[in-house]
């Protein structure tokens, strides 16, 4: 039996499974899909390199050598900014391409902001889309949702034992 799909009007940049592809191979949000050593590791680096922008300040307001405790500990603190940042980036990038697959419509622009249209998903584009945000982005999102916890439940531990310094 041959197929009576009519085949995608929308724009091959725009179309979410294309945009999944990109953003798969893509340098940043590749950090996502990689074993678990791939994806921490550039969070590391981050927080390593943070200490650059923040280890004076932290020193400025616990000299390292007097106050060696509050010095690490808010330096510690202040470095998780920047691999903050970059994991909201990377959820919010998920989550967006998320959306965008499973959504029976896609809305598009054709050539510019002004000529909008909306294209219905069929059956069989859908479930592929919705199978693929089951089996590969949910994963990914949980993964960041597990280290947004974990980075929480590090600052509280240094709030903690701040307390105690």
């Amino acid at each position: 039996m041959k197929s009576t799909t009519v085949p995608c009007p929308v724009p091959f940049e725009q179309q979410p499974i294309n945009e999944y592809q990109d953003m798969r191979e893509s340098w940043f949000y590749s950090w996502g899909v990689r074993n678990l050593r791939g994806y921490l590791t550039p969070i590391f680096i981050l927080w390593s390199f943070s200490w650059i922008l923040v280890g004076p300040v932290a020193s400025a307001s616990f000299a390292p050598t007097k106050y060696p405790a509050q010095f690490g500990l808010s330096a510690a603190a202040g470095a998780l900014l920047i691999p903050t940042l970059a994991l909201l980036q990377l959820y919010f990038g998920w989550s967006y391409v998320s959306d965008r697959l499973s959504k029976p419509t896609v809305p598009y622009e054709e050539s510019g902001w002004y000529d909008g249209q909306i294209w219905v998903k069929p059956d069989e584009a859908l479930n592929r889309d919705r199978l693929i945000v089951d089996y590969q982005i949910k994963p990914i999102i949980r993964r960041i949702q597990k280290t947004f916890w974990t980075l929480a439940l590090l600052l509280f531990t240094g709030a903690v034992a701040w307390q105690f310094v």
